[in-house]
């Protein structure tokens, strides 16, 4: 047991060096994350969703998310994090056995989401999950969208994402997830007023991750960052085929098809 992903991944927040844990959507581009050194996986509920042609925001079916992180999970040896938004159901017992269905698909950890509804409403939720289980072991990183959803600013805003998370905490959390969360001063004050691991979502502009993580910050997600790269280079790619009639970009960062292909080799 001290060798599972889970423990594994509970350690990776416990480290002198920041997580850096890249959000995927689909089998290649976890399989890549792995490939270029990432130390766990993440996927962005976004990015699952636009993958498989569905706005963000609980759009996606439950089944089609469940057979994306089945692919995604097959195809990577790494602690797998998933994030299911609010758990797709206002209802305890139905999220609760969302999470062990991602349990079963090999998942070490999910992400969980406060997004408009109440905290009281999350803590419930974590604790149905904590309860279905029956001591099975699965890293909850529980989402307050205090500063996404503009609830406070400054100090106040830092209040309430405490007071939330210590909540969550109390309800099984083992890691609070405060995205849009800027400021490596209001980080500092988060992170040291919560015995918690602390991640933040990388945002355009940001200080370095070095600044948040010398102010306590753990763990640190690209969330849709990565699919709004490919895809804007598959747009700037797509335009200069068009426009210019060049390939000069369509192949300037290409992967090699043999080592692409040879990746997705699996023994049967």
């Amino acid at each position: 047991m001290n060798n599972s992903p889970f423990n594994t991944f509970t350690k990776l927040h416990q480290t002198d060096a920041p997580l850096i844990l890249p959000n995927a959507w689909d089998a290649a581009s976890a399989l890549i994350c792995q490939n270029t050194g990432a130390q766990a996986v993440g996927t962005s509920s976004a990015a699952v969703a636009w993958s498989l042609g569905y706005a963000d925001g609980g759009a996606l079916p439950v089944e089609e998310h469940l057979n994306a992180i089945a692919r995604i999970a097959r195809m990577t040896s790494l602690p797998l994090s998933v994030d299911i938004e609010d758990g797709y159901s206002q209802n305890p017992k139905q999220v609760a056995e969302l999470a062990c269905k991602m349990v079963a698909l090999g998942v070490t950890g999910i992400n969980i989401e406060d997004g408009n509804d109440t905290p009281e409403s999350l803590g419930e939720k974590i604790n149905a999950i904590r309860q279905a289980l029956n001591g099975r072991p699965l890293f909850i990183n529980a989402r307050t969208d205090v500063y996404l959803n503009a609830l406070a600013n400054g100090d106040k805003a830092v209040n309430m994402c405490i007071e939330r998370l210590e909540l969550y905490k109390s309800a099984g959390a083992d890691c609070g997830f405060v995205p849009g969360l800027s400021s490596v001063e209001e980080a500092r004050s988060l992170a040291a007023g919560i015995d918690l691991p602390i991640n933040i979502m990388l945002l355009p502009g940001m200080a370095p991750i070095s600044d948040f993580f010398a102010a306590g910050i753990k763990r640190f997600s690209t969330g849709p960052a990565l699919f709004q790269s490919v895809y804007g280079h598959l747009n700037e790619s797509l335009k200069q085929l068009a426009e210019v009639k060049s390939d000069n970009n369509l192949f300037s960062k290409a992967l090699d098809y043999g080592t692409l292909n040879s990746a997705f080799i699996k023994e049967a």
